[in-house]
């Protein structure tokens, strides 16, 4: 007999919190199945995939820093979707904090400037939010739809990135690859922890959370934010600017993607190259509603799926492609948004309904 989706008038709370969890079990129970399937033994792929990984102070620091980026990007994200804003564009938005960043850094070289990181990060910033900026002006000025825009201005950015490195970027000593010169010392982010890659640009998680929650619950500006998002009807007729939204959405989100931007640059990279980001800002869509669009949340899932994506290159010890840690991405989503549906309706049949039984 025919099924269909009918709304629930109060979903309940405790489902829509355990839906995560239950997003992430039924992942672990696919790997599970899926390492039996090509041969491999389960219980070692997963103590490979979420235990080895972080069971040395290396180990750790690498985790942290690969939540990093996730955190910040994600965190821009929830905010715009909260508001029915759908900036799809993170990952160009992180490639152009790159390049402005990148280009701070070459230009003082010489310089020598103490503290150069620092406007290497204002770069970057500045340039994810320019970026940001023109799906903004898009959506607001002629009603673009953003997804489409945002979207597509990634491969611009990407392309744009090739074309510096390849050319006017490039290191005129570097015999010809593409590549940037090395950055000087002023301009590499200072470590948090010696004889590891992590920066002091981590001490930015705490901060945005804490900054995002506040704006969010505590503002005038996160409860129109909102409301725009939850009924665009009552935001109009309140007087609230749809447009000041998404503007809003746009910059915030490019802001943070540039400012991860820069620090790939100036931290674990060193130089500009034409592949700088893994896919930070796909994987962060994932982290904005894996955390139910609530900065804590958000934290919690940029640690989930950043250990995901390290465990991803340690199962490769045990001959698996690195290609199921993107698998593992999938499924993630597929299951958080399954178990979203089912604590948001009910499946009931159609007879049934029809004699006002649901």
């Amino acid at each position: 007999m025919p099924l269909r989706l009918v709304p629930r008038l109060a979903p309940s709370r405790l489902a829509l919190y355990g839906a995560p969890l239950l997003a992430v079990a039924a992942t672990v129970v696919f790997g599970y199945v899926l390492f039996l399937a090509i041969g491999r033994d389960p219980l070692t792929a997963l103590h490979a995939y979420f235990i080895a990984p972080v069971n040395s102070r290396f180990g750790l620091s690498e985790w942290l820093l690969t939540a990093l980026p996730l955190t910040l990007i994600g965190l821009g994200l929830a905010v715009g979707f909260r508001a029915n804003v759908w900036n799809i564009g993170a990952e160009g938005q992180l490639l152009l904090g790159a390049i402005g960043g990148g280009a701070v850094a070459l230009a003082l070289w010489r310089e020598g400037v103490p503290g150069t990181f620092l406007l290497v990060c204002i770069a970057g910033a500045l340039a994810g939010m320019a970026w940001a900026a023109i799906p903004a002006f898009l959506r607001t000025r002629f009603n673009a739809n953003e997804i489409l825009t945002s979207l597509m201005l990634i491969y611009v950015a990407d392309q744009l990135l090739g074309y510096l490195v390849h050319g006017a970027l490039r290191n005129p000593q570097g015999f010809g690859f593409p590549e940037s010169r090395l950055f000087s010392a002023e301009a590499i982010m200072p470590n948090l922890l010696s004889g590891t890659r992590l920066h002091v640009g981590w001490l930015l998680v705490p901060l945005a959370v804490l900054a995002m929650w506040f704006l969010m619950s505590r503002t005038v500006t996160g409860f129109r934010l909102q409301v725009s998002g939850e009924a665009a009807g009552a935001a109009a007729y309140a007087g609230f600017s749809q447009k000041r939204m998404v503007w809003l959405s746009f910059l915030l989100t490019g802001g943070l993607a540039g400012v991860v931007g820069a620090m790939e640059v100036a931290g674990p990279v060193g130089q500009l190259l034409p592949e700088i980001s893994p896919g930070y800002g796909f994987a962060a869509i994932i982290v904005a509603f894996l955390g139910r669009l609530s900065p804590v949340g958000v934290l919690l899932a940029a640690h989930l799926l950043a250990l995901i994506l390290i465990g991803g290159e340690n199962v490769q010890m045990l001959g698996v492609p690195v290609a199921v840690a993107q698998l593992f991405q999938g499924v993630l989503l597929v299951a958080l948004l399954a178990s979203d549906v089912l604590v948001r309706y009910r499946v009931v049949r159609l007879g049934r309904l029809g004699r006002g039984s649901a």
